[in-house]
């Protein structure tokens, strides 16, 4: 038997012995009256070994972390979701029955506690115990308190346990939660709506993915999990809402990697009457707000590297980012065959209908991107890979779009509209034509969304903003698993280091 399955045999005999000593091991009529949270300051005035006057009484309740029997004493620390704090547990004032099962307690299990104030000779705050109940039994040993939870597969597969024992992973979900609060008060402040759009569609569309497929019986069709919302949400800027934001799940049927998980959170924003620049704008005033107000300062430290958050931002085409920093001559991103040419150079393996625009973006992602460590706005991408975007006046061969870079990974990716509905058929029916039969990813043409233009949409910008990639950066976590309660992950028996597949690769409303 091995050293686990013996503590959890172990366990259940305590439990079975608690069980006849008549303690209900699963109670529910222990309602605490305190948090822990409250109780901390209220040792600051008072002196070791000093109780609290008044003698007034607590209760809380938690679960057990730590223990140290002392034959007719003890000592315990319990937590709740707001804090830790110790016990002080004595025979003579519980009484022998009490006391009997308190000592057939386990860490792990969750108890109610009710008691006074006082802080011990080492000038802890503690409460000593007056009653002590049992509220759930722990059938399952905590990992030891000073390894923790150290097998990372475990950690996400595992996440009750791991937000038991690693404070840090409480403190990025608690961060993760501020965050999406302050982007929602941001864009409410600014005269957003938030709205919801459907997470079934009967076309796929906002993207280019492979979407997750079901089938709806009483209708009787093919309905697609949404791989984007931002066909129906431009689709109520024809209806007449002018500022419409939705913070949404997405679903891609695509790999895991330390940057995607096929369930991510995406905040999408649309507003009438703007462009781009605007776009630009806001996302520097909002992203750099939250920043401050998480961390108190705009210059953090991403995995070792610093960032700085600091307004104004980076601002830079493809082209210019390409010459600049991928070091390519002017001459060659003028000259369509050269860039075709010196892509596959680099061994990038374009599709036989892509031309420079795809291969300029490809460039980009190999010699560029990793290197935008600060903040950095990418605009003019080519029309090409852009098939939503608004075409840029002067330069028909690019849009008026950006992609917003910092540590290498893109955050946002935003545009300003096209609204033209024949211009918007023949962008749906080439990109539907370049796909041909890939049977990964075949796009339909949406053609309600098309009669949707045509009752006519105002010029308007939109942005798609990754709150996963946005909560790593801000709680200095590696992997998007990290930042996701519950991540995907293969059956136990059939792990195999997910997390080295090759990442797919990025679309246009993919951030």
């Amino acid at each position: 038997m091995s050293n686990d399955n013996l503590l959890i045999a172990q366990r259940r005999e305590k439990a079975l012995s608690l069980a006849e000593l008549g303690v209900n091991l699963y109670s529910n009529t222990f309602k605490p009256q305190n948090r822990i949270r409250e109780l901390l300051p209220k040792g600051d005035g008072l002196e070791p070994e000093q109780h609290e006057s008044g003698e007034r009484i607590y209760s809380v309740a938690g679960r057990i972390l730590s223990m140290r029997k002392f034959g007719k004493a003890a000592f315990f620390s319990i937590a709740d979701s707001s804090g830790r704090m110790q016990v002080y547990l004595r025979r003579d004032t519980v009484g022998d029955k009490q006391f009997a099962t308190f000592k057939k307690w386990d860490i792990g299990d969750i108890v109610g506690i009710v008691g006074t104030l006082f802080k011990t000779k080492t000038g802890e705050l503690s409460i000593h115990a007056r009653t002590a109940s049992m509220i759930s039994k722990s059938m399952r040993p905590l990992p030891d308190k000073w390894h923790g939870l150290s097998d990372v597969e475990t950690r996400y597969r595992q996440r009750y346990v791991d937000l038991i024992v690693t404070p840090e992973s409480r403190e990025t979900f608690s961060k993760r939660v501020e965050i999406i609060r302050l982007v929602r008060d941001y864009l409410n402040k600014n005269g957003f709506i938030e709205v919801e759009t459907p997470m079934m569609q009967p076309v796929p569309g906002g993207a280019t993915a492979k979407p997750f497929k079901t089938y709806h019986n009483a209708l009787n069709m093919d309905l697609f999990l949404r791989i984007a919302p931002e066909l129906y949400l431009k689709r109520l800027l024809v209806g007449g809402f002018e500022k419409v934001f939705e913070i949404n799940r997405n679903f891609r049927n695509e790999g895991l990697s330390t940057r995607h998980n096929p369930e991510f959170t995406m905040l999408e924003f649309y507003q009438a009457y703007a462009t781009y620049h605007d776009m630009m704008d806001l996302t520097e005033e909002m992203i750099s707000a939250i920043c401050q107000e998480i961390h108190g300062t705009l210059e953090i430290t991403y995995q070792g590297t610093a960032v700085n958050l600091a307004p104004p931002w980076k601002r830079l085409t493809m082209d210019e980012a390409l010459i600049e920093i991928g070091s390519i001559e002017p001459s060659i991103l003028a000259d369509d065959t050269k860039v075709i040419t010196l892509a596959k150079q680099k061994g990038i393996n374009l599709e036989v209908r892509a031309g420079a625009g795809k291969a300029k973006t490809e460039l980009f992602e190999l010699l560029v991107e990793d290197q935008l460590i600060d903040p950095t706005f990418i605009t003019s991408y080519p029309t090409e890979v852009s098939p939503l975007a608004r075409c840029n006046e002067k330069n028909p061969g690019v849009t008026d779009r950006f992609e917003l870079f910092i540590t290498g990974r893109e955050i946002a990716n935003a545009f300003s509209e096209l609204n033209d509905p024949a211009d918007q058929l023949r962008r749906f029916e080439k990109q539907i034509a370049e796909r041909g039969d890939d049977d990964e990813i075949h796009p339909e043409l949406d053609r309600d969304y098309i009669r949707a233009l045509e009752y006519g949409m105002p010029s308007a910008a939109g942005e798609g903003i990754g709150i996963d990639r946005l909560v790593m950066l801000l709680t200095d976590s590696p992997s998007i698993r990290d930042v996701i309660l519950f991540p995907h992950m293969k059956p136990e028996d059939k792990t195999s280091a997910p997390e080295q597949q090759e990442e797919p690769k990025a679309s246009q409303a993919d951030s």
